[in-house]
């Protein structure tokens, strides 16, 4: 199992939302560029990055940090106000390794397929942000976590699957940024419903002690924010569960 950082950005910030509310930000001192030149030299080369600016607005505001990110030697998934193909093909134009298409994903399937293939869905990083309603089902929530996006995950993974993509990043937003821990529950049926899928979880990681019950779902891969920032999971401690896996 990889394990990807996360690099969340707010007016040029580091910064993580508690739930995905834009009105519970913690910021972050550090430099963007620092920190992720930070975790490639601890042997992390996978980096996930977040516009958040342009996840709220649709209109993509820290593409040259991004760049910036690639230029240093990082394979970036990144994603936040990708909304029609020439933005998608400037982000991948400006170093990105793979771009993470989010919200118009769920509201328009179609205009997405187009893009799988324009860019080739090895590209693209099918981003679904989930609620779980009371009886358990993931329901899509679109546009930063503001709004419901009116299907379920299973829908959605039915449709994209079939057209040949392959990268799944699921977050559980009532985890994210919470360091509650992982819906294990959740990846778990993601795996066992779509084996042929590479499922990368989001949301909850509170320590090291997260990891091998992810990894034990069978998910490809995990990213982490909130519990690298606050020093609850260190670097040593994931080069440690890397080596032993």
């Amino acid at each position: 199992m990889e394990v990807i950082p996360a690099i969340d950005l707010l007016g040029g910030e580091v910064v993580r939302l508690y739930k995905g509310d834009f009105t519970q930000v913690t910021r972050y001192a550090q430099d963007p560029l620092a920190l992720a030149e930070h975790y490639l030299a601890a042997g992390l080369s996978r980096l996930h990055a977040v516009d958040l600016d342009g996840a709220r607005s649709g209109e993509p505001v820290n593409m040259p940090l991004i760049g910036r990110f690639a230029e240093a030697g990082l394979r970036v998934q990144a994603g936040g106000g990708i909304r029609d193909l020439d933005r998608l093909r400037t982000l991948l134009n400006a170093g990105a390794d793979r771009a993470v298409i989010g919200s118009v994903a769920v509201e328009d399937p179609e205009r997405v397929a187009g893009w799988l293939a324009a860019a080739g869905p090895e590209r693209i990083v099918l981003a679904l942000d989930v609620r779980l309603a009371a009886d358990g089902t993931p329901w899509a929530q679109v546009r930063g976590w503001t709004e419901d996006g009116g299907r379920t995950l299973w829908e959605l993974l039915d449709h994209y699957l079939a057209l040949g993509l392959g990268d799944v990043l699921c977050t559980d937003i009532a985890r994210d940024g919470t360091l509650a821990g992982p819906n294990l529950a959740l990846y778990a049926d993601c795996v066992r419903r779509y084996p042929q899928a590479r499922f990368i979880a989001s949301g909850g990681v509170s320590s090291a002690a997260d990891l091998p019950l992810l990894r034990d779902t069978g998910v490809a891969a995990v990213v982490t924010g909130k519990a690298l920032l606050d020093g609850r999971l260190s670097l040593e401690e994931i080069e440690r569960f890397l080596r032993d896996a």
